[in-house]
């Protein structure tokens, strides 16, 4: 793996990109006559970067939802959330969501993969439901990583209002992460969706970040060919070749629902 490119993409100035960020948030709230935002606070660094530029200048129109399945979600993900709570002085509500997950399973037919996805879909009807009630425009924690392949639930955690780090790999998530003073532990754990017990994003997708985020900077940022981001990159063709593939595959995740043509 090319440690340069890894550099390339890392060396940004996060100062401005937060600014950016924080400009955004304050001007979709006027555009959209909104009286704040909301956001699912999973313990993880996505929503913990989320979190933390909210508290800067939107500490008072912020809502954080914290929506364990205390049938699955380790106990210390709870605790990092709440923890980044006391840091960050935002509001937050705590609902744990097995008795609905629960509840729905007795009328569905048995499958776990499924049923993982229902919980993000649980969760984004949740953050929505208070949405309503508040006027507050929901926050999605994609970042670019996840959203150019594929990996999120459609209409669960890929379901939002506004999506303000997706321009940002997720290498560059953990560097703003840093600038932002979000805590070394979330930083540094491996990311999950907790959608299933044990389950790590990593592990389920069998490639690491840093290969993840190489391709897809070489592939999209510098339109370089599988070829030349093989050597670029020096990554696996095998692997480079999956990740194109996710991409592709998950196309119909990033666009809106398809209509016949009339002719």
């Amino acid at each position: 793996m090319n440690q340069g490119i890894i550099n390339e993409i890392k060396n940004q100035d996060y100062s401005q990109i937060t600014e950016t960020i924080e400009g955004f948030l304050s001007s979709q709230i006027e555009k959209n006559n909104s009286d704040g935002l909301i956001l699912g606070l999973s313990g993880g660094i996505d929503s913990a970067v989320l979190a933390y530029i909210c508290k800067r200048k939107l500490q008072d129109k912020t809502l954080a939802l914290i929506m364990p399945d205390t049938s699955i979600t380790p106990n210390s993900e709870t605790e990092d959330a709440l923890k980044m709570i006391s840091l960050t002085g935002i509001k937050y509500k705590l609902i744990d969501i097995k008795p609905i997950v629960n509840e729905y399973s007795m009328y569905l037919e048995p499958n776990e993969k499924a049923k993982g996805n229902l919980r993000a879909r649980v969760r984004t009807n949740i953050l929505y439901y208070y949405a309503n009630a508040k006027n507050y425009l929901v926050l999605g924690s994609s970042d670019k990583s996840e959203y150019m392949i594929g990996y999120f639930t459609k209409f669960g955690d890929g379901a939002s209002d506004i999506t303000p780090i997706i321009s940002l790999y997720k290498l560059q998530v953990r560097e703003i992460a840093k600038y932002l003073g979000v805590p070394e532990n979330v930083i540094a754990k491996k990311s999950s969706p907790h959608l299933w017990k044990d389950h790590e994003a990593e592990n389920e997708l069998g490639v690491q970040y840093e290969e993840i985020d190489s391709i897809l900077y070489c592939l999209l940022d510098k339109n370089k060919s599988i070829e030349e981001t093989e050597t670029e990159t020096q990554i696996d063709r095998k692997i480079i070749e999956k990740i194109h593939q996710l991409h592709i595959n998950s196309e119909h995740k990033r666009l809106p629902s398809q209509k016949p043509d009339r002719e």
